[in-house]
């Protein structure tokens, strides 16, 4: 299977934290963790199966000037991700356990498979599905 040639990416106020949830929560796996000298995420790369996602903290920087968090946006997002997941029902479960805020249930699609959308602590918007657009036709 091809890797991903899109990569989202985020900007958290604790990156750190973020990146721990992430991967306890929604199953990401630590693809490369750059930090600063104070020991802190300074750039994470996390991965789930072909696809990565890209965090870091929140700075004001060239790029991050253009950027804002859920939190500063007034709690809402303007794009997310959608994550294919296999096990979606377990996968849902994981996410629910771990504090993940379900802001769309779990339910049966009409175009197939089966979809959840959730929030982060940080308030950056996620779906996961069990519809694998590349495999239809």
């Amino acid at each position: 299977m091809k890797n991903s040639a899109i990569i989202p990416t985020m900007q958290y106020k604790d990156a750190t934290k973020a990146l721990n949830w992430l991967c306890e929560a929604f199953g990401f796996e630590q693809h490369l963790i750059a930090e600063d000298e104070d020991g802190k995420v300074a750039h994470a790369q996390l991965t789930y199966n072909n696809s990565m996602v890209m965090i870091g903290p929140r700075r004001e920087t060239d790029y991050g000037q253009y950027i804002r968090t859920p939190e500063e946006a007034g709690g809402v997002n303007t794009q997310s991700p959608y994550i294919i997941v296999k096990n979606i029902d377990k996968h849902y479960e994981q996410a629910k356990a771990s504090g993940a805020n379900i802001i769309i249930e779990l339910r049966e699609e009409d175009y197939g498979g089966k979809l959840y959308t959730c929030k982060d602590p940080e308030g950056f918007m996620w779906n996961f599905g069990s519809y694998d657009p590349w495999e239809t036709n």
